[in-house]
């Protein structure tokens, strides 16, 4: 399914395939009489068909320019962003730029890559951001922005909440901004998805990618859904390495999408993101560990397995410990599905070998 993995262990799997025919046929005639009332009617047919075939000609182009016209009707739209915000955009926007990660790669997914003049610093995929010009982050290069003239900003809640006055600038400069919020949910993903796509036009991308992602989602329920509860894997979800060890508790994706697979979060009584120590976590006896932070460390299985103490915790003594790419299990967006598929692959390889 990925390659994202950087597997202390095993594993992955792959599927699919389908074919179509169809087939015509056709007649004669025979006596003298025959022929000549044929070629008549055969003419007299041409005729009609000629005719028939410049009338749906003609019924064609009108289907196309009607057709063309209900495409320049979707402009002007309005939308409502997570800031609560009405958004008029008068006509399909044709530059944007994005202050945040997540965005990106969501209009990336929806076919509006060259549309792209402008990503923020922390943006790294697709690999096409690379040759973008950097616009800031939280503090953003309003100056820059402002001369590259997009007709769509792309901004966070922080943005709207500590930047209202560069905001309003880009505004009155003809810039349309749309406040995206930060999802925690698969819900609240596939809502950025539907606003970025009512914005830009291209809902019915977003629905495809919605649709794939619940479809894949449902799938890996159900796969696991015969294991026994008694059975189902406790997991350590590790974003942070020690000394201050950071996991995510409930009302985060990560907690999410082991509910999704049938795994137990380690940390179920804790909500948002939060620390504990080490003693604390041995207490919890995980049978899988799920580190996130292996893009900054060195060797995220060392940096378990050497803590005093940990000797007997199942997931170290029984080398259960995995590294997944951090913004395949954080970041609300299309490659959100790739990341539960990859934990389910990790936590479960008996059932997805």
């Amino acid at each position: 399914m990925t390659g994202m993995i950087k597997k202390w262990g095993q594993g992955s799997l792959i599927f699919m395939g389908a074919v179509s025919m169809l087939v015509a046929c056709g007649n004669n005639g025979d006596t003298n009489t025959e022929v000549e009332e044929t070629t008549n009617e055969a003419e007299e047919n041409t005729e009609e068909n000629e005719n028939t075939a410049a009338n749906n000609s003609n019924e064609t182009a009108e289907n196309n320019g009607a057709d063309e016209a209900a495409d320049a009707e979707e402009f002007p739209v309005t939308v409502t962003d997570d800031a609560g915000n009405e958004v008029t955009i008068e006509s399909e926007p044709e530059s944007i730029v994005s202050l945040q990660p997540s965005n990106t790669e969501i209009s990336f997914a929806l076919g509006l890559g060259d549309k792209f003049v402008g990503v923020s610093e922390f943006d790294n995929y697709p690999p096409e951001v690379e040759d973008i010009e950097v616009v800031g982050a939280q503090d953003m290069d309003a100056e820059l922005i402002l001369s590259l003239a997009p007709d769509l900003a792309l901004v966070t809640e922080y943005h709207f909440e500590n930047h209202p006055e560069i905001l309003e600038q880009y505004e009155e400069a003809g810039i349309d901004v749309l406040v995206i919020g930060g999802a925690t949910s698969f819900e609240g993903a596939y809502g950025s998805m539907r606003l970025i796509g009512d914005a830009t036009g291209t809902l019915e991308e977003a629905e495809a990618i919605i649709k794939d992602m619940e479809e894949r989602l449902t799938a890996l329920t159900e796969a696991t859904s015969d294991i026994p509860e008694d059975e189902r894997k406790k997991v350590w979800i590790e974003v942070a390495p020690s000394p201050d060890i950071f996991t995510t508790g409930t009302g985060t994706f990560m907690n999410e999408m082991l509910e999704a697979i049938h795994a137990v979060n380690a940390a179920e009584d804790q909500e948002g993101w939060v620390s504990l120590t080490e003693e604390e976590i041995v207490t919890l006896n995980p049978d899988v560990i799920v580190t996130t932070y292996g893009f900054y460390v060195e060797d995220p299985v060392a940096e378990v397995t050497s803590r005093e103490g940990w000797d007997n915790v199942p997931a170290v003594a029984n080398d259960e410990i995995y590294d997944v790419d951090s913004d395949a299990v954080t970041r609300p967006g299309p490659r959100l599905i790739e990341g539960v598929e990859t934990l389910a692959e990790v936590i479960y390889p008996e059932v997805f070998e």
